[in-house]
């Protein structure tokens, strides 16, 4: 069994304190970035519409992060808490999916941009995405949130330090975070094997949403978070949701461009 004691906060200025779940998250941030454009060179994407695309995505994934999927309520109650990123709650992803896509559909609206190009830049972002989310695992994993249920598996993971977002400390529970760390994995290795092969543009972002969606839903059996409908987490209704719409265009988009 692996035993945790690590300070979620890596170090302090002055009163500011620099947690390791912040520096994956900026670390992850910037990956991410990176990869879209190295594709978006290899696509013939120009860097100023992925700067331009990116930066409303990074604002609205930051506020739907916090506000969309999470408990908008305890924000409410305590604003300061936004910008926390130790302690309760941590970043919500499909919060951040939701709030970027929001975010760059308006602005793609204002600026009036055509939807194909919109296409374009999605598939971009789908080959750096699943990385991104396995480098923000790592912080999920030392900050001790998502947490999953107790077992006796041999590979367990035990919370010992008292500062961890960890609920069940000193006790062995599922590694959830490294569940999800390899799944990202898994969706990256299938998403680069089929960049550029799937047609038409915006094919590959979708398939991205299916085989992480596919993924949470699963995952999520083994984390310990609070039912919201039939049983099931809140996330995994998102995730059956997303398979609900995502899955059956993709399908169709395969049999369409099959049959050219």
């Amino acid at each position: 069994m692996l035993t945790i004691d690590i300070d979620p906060v890596a170090f302090s200025i002055g009163s500011i304190n620099i947690s390791w779940y912040g520096m994956m998250v900026a670390l992850a941030v910037l990956t991410l970035l990176a990869i879209t454009l190295r594709e978006a060179k290899r696509l013939g994407v120009s860097q100023d519409t992925v700067y331009s695309f990116f930066l409303w995505g990074i604002i609205g994934g930051f506020i739907g992060a916090r506000l969309i999927v999470v408990q908008w309520d305890y924000y409410i109650a305590h604003p300061g808490s936004i910008f926390n990123f130790i302690g309760y709650p941590a970043f919500s992803l499909y919060g951040a999916i939701i709030g970027a896509l929001i975010a760059v559909w308006a602005y793609m609206r204002v600026k009036k941009i055509p939807l194909q190009d919109l296409a374009v830049v999605y598939d971009t972002v789908a080959v750096g995405a699943p990385v991104a989310q396995a480098i923000g695992r790592i912080g999920c994993t030392i900050n001790g949130c998502c947490y999953g249920k107790p077992t006796s598996l041999p590979w367990a993971v035990i919370y010992t330090n008292p500062m961890s977002a960890c609920g069940f400390r000193g006790i062995p529970l599922h590694p959830t975070q490294l569940y999800f760390l390899l799944w990202n994995l898994v969706v990256f290795a299938v998403v680069w094997r089929l960049r550029g092969r799937l047609k038409p543009q915006g094919s590959l972002f979708m398939l991205y949403l299916c085989l992480y969606a596919a993924g949470d839903f699963s995952l999520r059996f083994l984390r310990v978070n609070e039912p919201f409908l039939l049983g099931l987490h809140q996330g995994q209704i998102i995730s059956l949701a997303i398979l609900a719409v995502c899955l059956p265009l993709f399908i169709r988009r395969m049999r369409r461009a099959a049959q050219k």
